[in-house]
């Protein structure tokens, strides 16, 4: 169900106005200023020749079955690829669902298939336990335009990549990607969940594709699971044709969190780029701390590409201890305010240990042969004030004596 195309409020909004207004009516037909939630599993047709016209796409209703679309999904979308740049958006059920239904839609036996190393690692899972199954060939290299150019051939169809990643902050040259890319012919996805359309547009640079797990920054608020692709119109129509049988679909409630958490979005995203930039700049400085990796500070290894493609370097920074896994335990322990969890972007802070958290099962050589160290430890910084963060990050440091 493609997202119906409205006018900008204004012209060339700034990202808070586009988070509020994009893809929005000036005023909805029902007069409603939010879109409302319709809980709704069917649609019925005033009459036959209504259902024929709606068959043959002459009727402008788009729906007619929950699984193929709901009005508050469809709203949801619209704001989504209006937000990225894109024609049309596929809401799904959670981040991974978009990009298992998108690879799935996209690759056949034969076809070839490009990972960066540092792509989330459930994303690796499923390409190497699940595609592989059924005749896809994957290589997974790291996040440079040589080692792409290495191994992009005839075959390959799907050049998947990640940026920011985790938890290093890595930022790769979208638009040397792209080229490495079209000289076969193959397309172009980003898992852009980290830097969400507010830090990063990836399509104006030539990326197909654009998924996000609306888990995280889009909704905001730690209370949903949700994913979206975005991109051209074709290209996420067909995805929307393999989605509807697949049926991994967003339900309206998740949707309409969305809408509202996406309203506040700009907001939310500068003051977390603020407070993990200042976090940053603190930790580096502190004698417990070994390495800082967070894409705005000179130190890091992306942080030229960052400049060039991020407007800031979102929420979530890595820190890696002397004092190795103990003392990260320690400093995780120790803080008051960011909660011991897993996932990130929400408004509250939190802070777990890699190594335990994400890695628990392999051994500290299988770690260190991934490049996770032991003294790791990965911060999702909030919307709380920064100085009362840096306050509380520093006495747990301290702890460490």
């Amino acid at each position: 169900m493609p997202p119906r195309p409205v006018e900008p409020p204004v012209e060339s909004p700034g990202p808070s106005t586009r988070a509020v207004h994009d893809g929005e009516a000036r005023v909805r037909d029902d007069r409603s200023i939010t879109a409302p939630v319709v809980h709704a599993s069917t649609y019925p047709f005033e009459n036959t020749a209504e259902l024929l016209a709606f068959m043959r796409g002459e009727h402008d209703r788009p729906e007619e079955y929950g699984r193929y679309g709901n009005p508050t999904v469809a709203a949801c979308e619209a704001k989504l690829a209006a937000l990225e740049g894109g024609d049309a958006a596929v809401l799904t059920s959670s981040g991974m669902a978009a990009i298992t239904t998108t690879l799935l839609s996209m690759l056949k036996s034969g076809a070839h298939l490009v990972l960066t190393s540092d792509v989330y690692r459930k994303t690796r899972h499923f390409a190497n336990a699940v595609l592989s199954k059924y005749g896809v060939d994957v290589d997974i290299v790291p996040p440079t335009v040589d080692a792409l150019r290495g191994v992009v051939k005839p075959a390959t169809k799907v050049v998947f990549t990640e940026a920011p990643t985790n938890p290093y902050g890595r930022v790769v040259d979208l638009e040397g990607l792209v080229g490495v890319a079209k000289e076969h012919r193959a397309k172009t996805i980003i898992d852009a969940t980290f830097a969400t359309p507010f830090n990063m547009r990836p399509l104006e640079h030539g990326i197909d594709l654009v998924i996000h797990s609306t888990t995280k920054y889009l909704g905001g608020h730690n209370d949903l699971l949700g994913g979206v692709v975005i991109g051209r119109g074709p290209i996420v129509e067909a995805i929307r044709e393999q989605h509807g049988t697949l049926g991994a679909v967003a339900d309206p409630q998740t949707a309409f969190l969305t809408l509202r958490g996406l309203k506040t979005l700009g907001l939310r995203v500068q003051r977390h780029n603020e407070g993990a930039l200042r976090l940053a700049t603190m930790l580096e400085a502190h004698p417990a701390v070994a390495q800082v990796w967070y894409p705005m500070l000179e130190s890091h290894p992306d942080h030229g590409l960052a400049r060039r493609y991020l407007r800031g370097g979102g929420g979530v920074l890595a820190f890696e201890l002397h004092g190795g896994l103990a003392a990260g335990t320690t400093v995780v322990d120790a803080v008051r305010i960011p909660k011991l969890a897993a996932s990130l972007g929400g408004v509250e802070s939190l802070i777990e240990q890699p190594p335990l958290m994400s890695f628990f099962e392999l051994s500290p050589e299988q770690r260190a042969a991934i490049g996770i160290k032991e003294g790791l430890v990965r911060m999702s910084v909030g919307i709380e004030d920064p100085a009362d963060l840096e306050a509380d990050l520093r006495q747990a440091l301290d702890s460490l004596g």
